[in-house]
């Protein structure tokens, strides 16, 4: 395969210079992975219209599905940027491998949208039964549900731009799961 480089702000477009300048305000640096998205013209602009637009999962919530769906993809850059930003969240390393596994015994509601995002991204969008009614008994909505599928199709563009160009991770990597649960 070819080695993807990862674009310093003065390879990239003035549009997306503007969105480096950007970043580097609210995240303190350019994250390697959006910095691969800049090698288009717009994926950039794109991307991070669909992952800050509005929806009805808190924050939290978005951690949940962010690490199971990152699993799934077996994504390890997303799966340790995710660990960082679920830990700056609140929750503890246990926590964020049950996450990552596509559970949450310590959360009822959270454990419903952690198997259905993992269900989901396993399935491809045939999502088992018992797991939807699940995730409604849990107390979420129709509209949750919609932002859910939403939110998995968002992490699995950036796991699979990631899975594919191989950039390199900028966060404390995380471990796999096999290793951790061992």
């Amino acid at each position: 395969m070819s080695t993807f480089n990862v674009p310093k702000k003065e390879e990239v477009s003035s549009n997306n210079q503007a969105l480096f300048d950007n970043l580097e305000k609210a995240v303190g640096f350019v994250p390697n992975l959006f910095a691969t998205y800049a090698h288009s013209e717009n994926a950039l602009a794109n991307y991070l219209a669909l992952s800050n637009a509005k929806t009805s999962l808190k924050t939290k919530e978005k951690e949940v599905v962010n690490l199971a769906v990152s699993e799934v993809n077996n994504c390890l850059y997303c799966l340790s940027a995710h660990t960082a930003i679920s830990k700056m969240n609140g929750f503890t390393e246990d926590q964020i491998l049950e996450l990552r596994a596509g559970r949450a015994s310590f959360d009822n509601k959270l454990d419903a949208l952690a198997r259905l995002a993992k269900n989901i991204t396993e399935n491809r969008g045939k999502t088992d039964t018992t797991v939807l009614d699940n995730f409604f008994d849990a107390g979420w909505t129709k509209e949750n549900l919609i932002d859910t599928i939403v939110l998995v199709g968002d992490k699995t563009i950036s796991n699979y731009i990631n899975n594919t160009t191989e950039v390199s991770v900028d966060f404390p990597v995380a471990q796999p799961l096999e290793a951790v649960e061992a």
